[in-house]
């Protein structure tokens, strides 16, 4: 399904099921790519050697990265989404122009496609190369528990950048960082380590429902009853309070929040 924005966690985790369901198990029958330029450490022989008659185990998330085991192998496929990726399972309709490297299958192709190209696709010999790989990735946003989550914002950082900051919390974008911090009233520029217990508490339940009700859509949801819905009217009003919503940059991203709601 196809995202409003970048690629996040639920768009992820989307992803990941697509994955899942349809991959998992099968025997890949041919490895095609299309665009070498979305190739990370491995060339498109290795990359179709290695994966060609094997078979894909099961798939999780860390944040935006979407790790798959190789039965049979010693190896891990990882993928990142950048800004514009994506994975779509077709039974073999015609390709799309951003299709970049194809997965056959006896029932259908599993396709990586991507418009920007920022990030991609790697192939990792074993569980080392895979730990160096995230080693500076933060826990994934929908995992971590509340107790982890309060010694993360002891960092003397604005809220706002400590969210989407990949290395602190893995998994949350604009989007996500906006929509979490609106429903949990607080200002995007409060820093992280000023909020007492209650107010990192309430941030801590509002992330998990936020996220939660994202992955079940397979997006960030335009819904008219969260802040992403009027993000990007003219002049969009605070779903909550009416009050004109207000737009700026904060820690370098275009950011939106209500000036009433978010006051403190």
């Amino acid at each position: 399904m196809a995202s409003c924005g970048v690629p996040e966690l639920p768009d992820v985790e989307g992803f990941r099921r697509t994955l899942a369901a349809h991959a998992v198990g099968k025997r890949i029958t041919g490895v095609t790519t299309l665009d070498a330029g979305v190739l990370r450490g491995v060339s498109a022989r290795r990359l179709r050697e290695t994966l060609r008659h094997q078979r894909f185990g099961e798939p999780r998330r860390r944040g935006k990265w979407l790790i798959v085991p190789v039965h049979g192998r010693p190896a891990t496929m990882v993928l990142h989404f950048g800004m514009t990726g994506s994975l779509e399972w077709s039974e073999l309709d015609e390709r799309n122009r951003h299709d970049r490297v194809i997965f056959a299958f006896d029932d259908g192709e599993l396709r990586y496609r991507d418009m920007r190209k920022l990030h991609g696709l790697c192939l990792l010999a074993d569980d080392a190369e895979l730990h160096r790989l995230l080693a500076d990735t933060g826990p994934d946003a929908l995992d971590v528990p509340k107790e982890q989550f309060r010694v993360l914002l002891r960092r003397r950082r604005g809220i706002k950048q400590l969210l989407t900051d990949q290395a602190v919390l893995a998994g949350l974008g604009n989007l996500l960082a906006d929509e979490i911090l609106w429903r949990a009233r607080l200002a995007p520029q409060v820093r992280a380590a000023d909020l007492d217990g209650t107010a990192a508490d309430r941030l801590h339940r509002e992330m998990r429902e936020v996220l939660r009700a994202a992955v079940k859509a397979g997006r960030v949801p335009p819904r008219t009853t969260w802040l992403t819905g009027r993000r990007d009217e003219p002049s969009g009003a605070c779903p909550r309070c009416g009050t004109v919503l207000e737009h700026g940059r904060v820690g370098g991203r275009g950011t939106v929040w209500c000036p009433r709601c978010q006051a403190g």
